[in-house]
Parts: structure tokens; sequence; C-alpha cells
């Protein structure tokens, strides 16, 4: 009887009306629902706007320090002569190198370690006339004196000797981070920031000098040139230290090329050929080779944890199972677990402004990966010398 009276209070109810009540209690949960997952969404994107504002930040600081040390040094250098201590010497560059290296990272640590690296030495007409260059072609090889101005310490020579605080003592490569004292090295970080090089001539024509086997960076100014004489600059029973001799410590395994490199390098061979050095992207391909054939990375890169070098500029995190075919069984789970393998970051080279990336694994196999030309290089607005040039004295 209590199930006939229930039931009587609901038989006034048309069907329709219990339709209406659940598709409204549907659509309340539903709506409910939808302003939660909005308000994720909104979470997120407010925490990843946050994210990227503090690394733009973090990137605006570290480039204002950069502006701020060049601009110390071009003020310092462009202070007038009477300002200058009285030991000053007018010595100006005469000179300007185009080089394949676009930045300091990769540029060879010695000269001739990179056959297929090339620049071309431009001299200031004003200073050095043409014909200050006649017979320089019957020459092979010449000496080149020159300033490393991309030294992240020149600013520290212009004060008192006592207040520089110029190290006296260098991390060396070959012996892993060792240091030696720096006129016992080639280390840029000198107290008279002067480099001497020496490179193959190619060809000269007008005021300029065609290189090969450079270790010389794209801006660098050149104060003189010397021809290269092997009875007198050649000494058969010179000695070195045991250390400088060990040359198989920076030269890697091997040098691979991915499957998309190829039609990505002739893709960006469209773009870099007119301001290029080189005649092809076969050519540029073998340059390349040449120099990822030695470890370029710096110590400190080749000796850190991953975590730390992700801090690198050169450098940037990856997703290493990509790359686990290149480690064998359970070295590429070593990898992740016992940091042993810098193969955890890509690393990039820039070369005739071009950005090539590249990995290497546990074995000192380097994988090039990709390619991409650079959109702003320093100095990349002036006029370049390209193959064109010397095409004819080349063949």
């Amino acid at each position: 009887m209590g199930g006939s009276i229930a039931t009587s209070h609901f038989e006034w109810l048309p069907t329709t009306t219990f339709t209406l009540i659940f598709t409204f209690a549907a659509i309340t949960a539903y709506y409910l629902l939808v302003k939660k997952w909005q308000a994720v969404e909104s979470k997120v994107r407010d925490l990843e706007i946050s994210l990227r504002a503090s690394l733009d930040k973090c990137a605006a600081e570290r480039q204002g320090r950069i502006k701020a040390q060049q601009g110390l040094r071009k003020a310092l250098l462009q202070q007038k002569q009477d300002d200058l201590v009285p030991t000053s010497y007018p010595i100006i560059p005469i000179g300007t190198v185009q080089s394949c290296f676009s930045t300091r990272n990769g540029t060879p640590r010695q000269p001739l370690l990179v056959p297929l690296a090339r620049a071309c030495l431009m001299f200031d007409p004003m200073r050095v006339p043409p014909t200050s260059l006649e017979g320089l072609e019957e020459y092979s090889h010449i000496w080149i004196i020159y300033i490393f101005h991309l030294n992240t310490d020149l600013d520290k020579l212009w004060l008192e000797p006592s207040r520089s605080k110029i190290k006296a003592k260098v991390r060396v490569p070959r012996l892993k981070g060792g240091k030696k004292g720096v006129f016992a090295t080639r280390t840029p970080h000198r107290p008279c920031p002067i480099g001497l090089t020496v490179a193959k001539v190619e060809a000269v024509q007008g005021h300029m000098i065609l290189l090969s086997g450079v270790d010389l960076v794209d801006g660098t100014p050149v104060l003189d040139v010397k021809p290269y004489l092997p009875y007198c600059d050649s000494i058969q029973k010179s000695k070195v230290p045991e250390w400088v001799k060990e040359d198989n410590l920076l030269t890697v395994a091997s040098v691979t090329f991915s499957d998309g490199f190829h039609s990505a390098l002739a893709i960006c061979w469209e773009l870099v050929e007119k301001s290029s050095l080189y005649s092809s992207p076969g050519e540029v391909k073998k340059l390349i080779e040449q120099v990822l054939s030695w470890d370029i990375r710096s110590s400190s890169q080749r000796h850190r944890p991953h975590k730390t070098l992700l801090t690198a500029g050169n450098i940037e995190e990856v997703d290493v199972s990509p790359y686990a075919e290149y480690c064998e069984g359970e070295e590429a789970f070593d990898l992740v677990t016992k940091n042993c393998d810098p193969s955890l970051v890509v690393y990039h080279l820039i070369l005739e402004g071009l950005d090539i990336s590249y990995i290497m694994d546990c074995k000192g196999d380097v994988v090039v990966d990709s390619v991409s030309p650079v959109s702003s290089l320093p100095g990349g607005n002036r006029s370049r010398c390209n193959y064109t040039i010397w095409k004819d004295k080349l063949a």
C-alpha cells in the first residue's frame, strides 16, 4: 500500500519533467567541470608565463653584462693617446680576419689542425697599400700577430697591476684541468693579449690574403704578418714537455652525420652561399667533419656533471632515449643514472654562419644531428669576402 501511495505522488508528473531535471543536472555538472578545468589551464598558463619571464630576465641580465664589458672595452680602446700611460706605444691593427669560425667555441686550439679552416685577412687600404703584399704569394705559410679581442678579462688589463688580478697559472686542456704557468702555455688569457699563429697562404689579391688552416675567430684584429722561414723558424732539436706530445687526448673516435643532415645543409647553403669561403655544401660538410674530429668542448664541459653542463651557453638539454642506440646495453641507462657521458646534451658549433648541433657518446663518437642558419652574428652586417673572389686562384 505504501508503494501505491508513493507512486501516486509522482503519477501527475509528466515524463518530460524528469527529462528536464536530469538534463539540468547533467548540464550543471558539465559546467562545473569545465569551469574547474579552465581554472587549472589558467593557472598553468600563468606559471608558463612566469617561467618564460624568469628565463628572459636571466638572459637579459647576461646580455647586459656582456654589453657592459663590450662597452667598457670600446671606451677604453678609444681613449686618446694623452690618456695612456707613458710606456704605451702606437700599435694599431692593420687588418681584420674574416673567418669561417663565427664564435670562439669550436675555433681550433692550435693552427693547421683543421686544413680546410679558411679565413680572409683584409688589410686597411689606408695603412697597407696593395704593393705591401707583393712577393708574399711566393711563400707557403706566414706568421700572423694578432689581438685576442674576445677575451672576457680584457678590462682587467687597464687596471693597475696590483688590482688587475691577472692569473699567473691557467688550466691546460691536455692536462685535464691541471695548471701551468701562463707563459708555459698558449692561453689567450695573458698579461698582454697578443697571439701568434701560422697559416697557409692560399692566394693573395689586392689588399687581401686567403688563408687556410687558421685558428682565428671572425673579426680578429691583426697587428702584423711575417713570412714563415723553415731554415730558422723550424728548430729540429727543439724540446717540449711530455704533456704537449699527447696529441690523442683531444681527438674523437669518429664523426658521422644523421640521415636528415645532408638535406638540411643543402637548404641552409642557399642562404649562406653568397657570404661563404667555400664552394659547395660538400666542402662545408668536410670542414665540419675536420673541426669536430677534435674534442672542441672546454675542460669544464668534459668533466662537470650533466646538471652543471646545462648552464653552459653552447649546449641544451635533450631526451636521451633517441640516442640510446649509440651506447649498447646498459650503457644507455648508465648515461642517465651515473651521468657518465655528455650525450645527455646537444652541443652547438657556429661555423660559417650555421648552427651545427651534435652529440658525443660514451665511446667518443660524434653524431652531427642537424644544421640551421644563424639569424644574427657579431659583425654580420659588414660586407664579406666569398669564394667567387678566389675561385680562379683556387682552381
